[in-house]
């Protein structure tokens, strides 16, 4: 590993050196593959215009997300900020210098790549379902505009997968080799729930037996490696140990946090798409009117902006976790049941007074 590490440190230097001047786009891509963006950016524009891709996208980029948990704990992955500190196949005082940012500083281990995981996943799935669509709309179009159609929406998938790579390697928080696992990853994940129909009838029970494994299963392997004396947030006090600025590390990316997380959109999900105000307002009639939709697109996009000014206290770690998952579980129940319900609600008079 020493040898990846070596020469991943070179190419960190490199692009830190040669592309300091793009800091603002690489900022900006690093923004763009951050699972968190899932729930509130590509979800609630996704499931408004197709709800079996949107239902697909939170359950892909929660799966993936905690695989990526699992491998990362069986990995061991160190990251280049805190690796050129701790290694010993330097000499003296001839560690190589990597810049630090405000978004270098995670606490987890860092293989595979949950930025690289999260983006590959969910956009693989958006251009697979972008895709599925115009090959449906264009079955007597020419072949040739079918092959320009695939060609463009997999560039640009590329294009956005390297871009987010290459972010997150030059704020030094990860190894190319980490990176490409990351998106290698995400990619079988995604391609796994193509041939997995079943997600889209799921009951409120599967959500919640799904939900149990994943938090047993993750807890259960933790605390049988704590057994073996082997501590798997070992990483936790490397990366404040080695953080240029206290203030550049922050809990929401310990390993845990993500988990939370993950499992509270997860189990928002499955309370809201079983729930009477989305039967009633997404299934019935208003659910097949586009005017309905966008509404519900932009009530989504703009209330859950909001949700970034909810600031959680940080200083009790259980208390952020809970309030953490309950945050995470309102994003779901906002997008599909309680915004279009009261959209529904609003549009109801309106039709009357026509009628």
């Amino acid at each position: 590993m020493d040898f990846l590490h070596k020469n991943g440190v070179l190419v960190i230097q490199h692009l830190q050196k040669d592309y300091r001047a793009y800091y603002n786009f690489l900022n900006f891509m690093s923004n763009v593959g951050d699972p968190r963006n899932t729930f509130s950016i590509y979800f609630p524009l996704w499931f408004q215009l197709n709800q079996t891709v949107g239902t697909k996208m939170i359950w892909v980029a929660v799966i993936g997300d905690w695989f990526n948990l699992i491998f990362k704990w069986i990995l061991f992955g160190h990251r280049p900020y805190w690796w050129v500190q701790e290694t010993q196949i330097y000499s003296n005082h001839s560690s190589p210098c990597l810049e630090q940012f405000p978004t270098t500083c995670e606490t987890g281990p860092g293989s595979p790549s949950g930025h690289a995981m999260g983006s590959s996943c969910v956009w693989y799935v958006m251009v697979t379902a972008a895709l599925s669509h115009t090959v449906s709309q264009m079955d007597k179009s020419p072949t040739t505009l079918h092959r320009l159609t695939w060609s463009f929406l997999w560039s640009l998938f590329w294009l956005i997968q390297i871009s987010v790579c290459i972010s997150r390697v030059f704020i030094a928080t990860h190894f190319p080799h980490q990176v490409i696992l990351g998106v290698i990853g995400g990619m079988l994940v995604a391609e796994a729930f193509e041939h997995t129909p079943g997600i889209q009838t799921a009951s409120l029970s599967t959500y919640l037996k799904t939900n149990l494994f994943l938090f047993l299963f993750a807890l259960g392997f933790y605390l049988l490696l704590r057994l073996l004396d082997i501590d798997l947030l070992w990483s936790v006090p490397i990366a404040k140990k080695w953080c240029a600025n206290p203030d550049w590390i922050h809990i929401d990316t310990t390993p845990f946090a993500g988990l939370v997380r993950n499992l509270g959109v997860l189990f928002g999900l499955g309370f809201a798409i079983n729930s009477e105000m989305f039967l009633r307002s997404c299934r019935g009639e208003n659910g097949y009117k586009l005017s309905f939709r966008l509404l519900c697109v932009m009530a989504s996009l703009t209330t859950l902006q909001l949700y970034h000014f909810i600031k959680i206290p940080t200083h009790t770690e259980h208390l952020f976790y809970m309030l953490s998952f309950c945050k995470s579980a309102s994003i779901p129940l906002t997008v599909v049941a309680l915004i279009p319900y009261c959209i529904h609600m609003l549009m109801k008079p309106s039709e009357k007074k026509i009628n």
